[in-house]
């Protein structure tokens, strides 16, 4: 008999031109285990334990563009770079092997960057406008128009070397307050030139890049934009205050070619606008307002919210995903990306897709110290 999980989870998706086995995501998480920014065998072998159990689509943790303060580690994985693509070549052809999907998750980290850290300690910290992400001016460096023309052409050809390599669609780190999402934010971006304004102008940076990189990839290659309203450190930072500033904002990003959206939200349960809709999270209204594909996010499986600012060392128990398979039967949004849940239990999809959610492992600072 075909189980509840099963007849919401394990239906197959298609996304542009990647059709997926079914609805479950690996959500992307950073690991700092790619020593010179180079994946290795056991980097292969994690994704690849994952497809295995039948996760459908695994997104990689975010992994650096070619610019010199993309990043603030070099350990962190980089998109760039002969040994670095090997490494990511070899990553894709085991996941293939064990017959899941997987995209890239590039990524730019703006003013998150410490100064003097990363693969290129001399390179400058940039974001919009010199402003951290407390408000405080004077954080890094504002970024010219060749700055900003430098990281579109960065995101489009690492976008450009993932399909080369085999990746099935790739997705750009736009959410929790990093260089994409600085330029959406408000608070982060006070430019007066044509990449600052209104909520819907300072979608201009974004909507560039999603285009450049839909002009170097296949008309069916997919491309997915994460995006979030909480910030590293600020979980009520708002870009939109309501359901039409919302449409308003990726209205634009749509339009210039995102395939399909991943909603980051802290906890999937939430309403997003309840004063709206008292159920719709912020990837439902993300499906409502643009039609487009939508994966939501956010401690499912688990009983306590992930928390930034805490660490990833505090610890979760398992809890029922009946809620999940509810707003999948009510069609509020198309995939679920399962983050620390998974990372505690390669096969969380094998579990919850053969009805053995009592096997489920919880959450412990263990799972960070195996990596496995």
């Amino acid at each position: 008999m075909t189980t509840r999980a099963a007849q919401a989870l394990a239906r197959p998706f298609e996304i542009g031109g990647t059709s997926l086995p079914n609805r479950i995501v690996m959500a992307p998480m950073t690991r700092i285990q790619s020593p010179g920014g180079i994946p290795g065998d056991d980097v292969a072998a994690y994704y690849a334990r994952r497809a295995a159990a039948g996760t459908g689509l695994i997104i990689t943790e975010g992994t650096f563009v070619d610019h010199p303060p993309a990043g603030f580690s070099p350990d962190i994985p980089r998109f760039h770079g002969e040994q670095q693509l090997a490494g990511w070549s070899r990553v894709v052809r085991a996941v293939h092997a064990e017959g899941g999907k997987i995209m890239p998750q590039i990524w730019h980290v703006g003013i998150q960057r410490p100064a003097g850290s990363g693969a290129y300690p001399e390179a400058a910290t940039v974001a919009p406008s010199g402003v951290g992400l407390d408000g405080t001016p004077g954080a890094g460096s504002p970024m010219t128009l060749g700055d900003i023309d430098d990281v579109i052409h960065a995101f489009a050809e690492a976008a450009a070397q993932a399909e080369r390599i085999g990746f099935d669609g790739v997705e750009l780190h736009g959410a929790h307050g990093y260089l994409i999402d600085q330029f959406l934010w408000e608070r982060t971006n006070r430019r007066t030139d044509a990449y600052g304004g209104n909520h819907v102008e300072r979608t201009r940076f974004a909507a560039d890049i999603v285009r450049a990189v839909r002009e170097r990839v296949s008309a069916d290659f997919p491309v997915v934009i994460r995006f979030s309203q909480w910030k590293a450190d600020n979980y009520d930072a708002k870009l939109a205050e309501g359901p039409d500033e919302l449409e308003a904002i990726l209205a634009p990003l749509s339009e210039a070619g995102a395939d399909a959206f991943h909603a980051s939200g802290r906890r999937y349960w939430e309403a997003e606008f309840p004063q709206a809709d008292p159920e719709l999270n912020i990837a439902g209204w993300t499906k409502k307002l643009t039609g487009k594909p939508v994966i939501t996010v956010g401690s499912v499986g688990l009983d306590l919210a992930f928390d930034p600012g805490a660490g990833m060392g505090v610890g979760a128990g398992v809890q029922s995903i009946e809620r999940l398979l509810e707003r999948f039967e009510n069609d509020e949004f198309d995939l679920v990306a399962i983050g620390r849940a998974m990372l505690a239990d390669p096969l969380w999809a094998e579990k919850v897709l053969n009805d053995r959610q009592q096997e489920l492992v919880p959450f412990t600072k263990d799972a960070l110290t195996t990596l496995y």
